[in-house]
């Protein structure tokens, strides 16, 4: 058997709105809301009884998606939100962009920071990580020419 395709990336975070309001700025599309608890659910993660309220964010072509979790059942017990970018484990979502100056004005109106500055890379992409919500760490490449 082969691996068919990556479905989702998951995400947790404490205001959910907060930050499908920010990836809709930066273009995903809101596919779906959800409540996810019972046997089942705790069974799958291993955490038992949860209660977690979920949105799937997808982007414009299509095949990828995040997956937002609000856990409201059992409460969350770490938090990542501002590790540096050599932390270990998951870390950031990169995401192509058409213009990054024009996507960076965007999301500076939604309180988007950059980490450290665009850059050129071999005149083949700009570059650069910013903060969203929460201290979300996101990449953004446009390719050039």
């Amino acid at each position: 058997m082969a691996l068919k395709r990556m479905d989702n990336m998951g995400i947790v975070v404490e205001d959910l709105d907060a930050a499908i309001d920010f990836l809709t700025e930066l273009g995903l599309d809101l596919e779906g809301r959800a409540m996810i608890e019972g046997e089942w659910a705790g069974r799958v993660t291993g955490l038992g009884d949860q209660q977690v309220e979920i949105a799937m964010m997808r982007t414009p072509d299509g095949h990828s998606r995040l997956e937002l979790s609000r856990f409201l059942r059992p409460a969350v017990v770490a938090d990542h939100r501002n590790a540096p970018v050599n932390a270990l484990g998951y870390l950031r979502i990169m995401f192509a962009v058409d213009d990054l100056e024009e996507t960076l004005a965007r999301l500076r109106k939604r309180g988007a920071q950059l980490v450290g500055e665009v850059v050129n890379y071999q005149n083949v992409y700009l570059l650069c990580y910013i903060r969203g919500p929460e201290g979300l760490l996101i990449g953004l490449a446009q390719e050039l020419g």
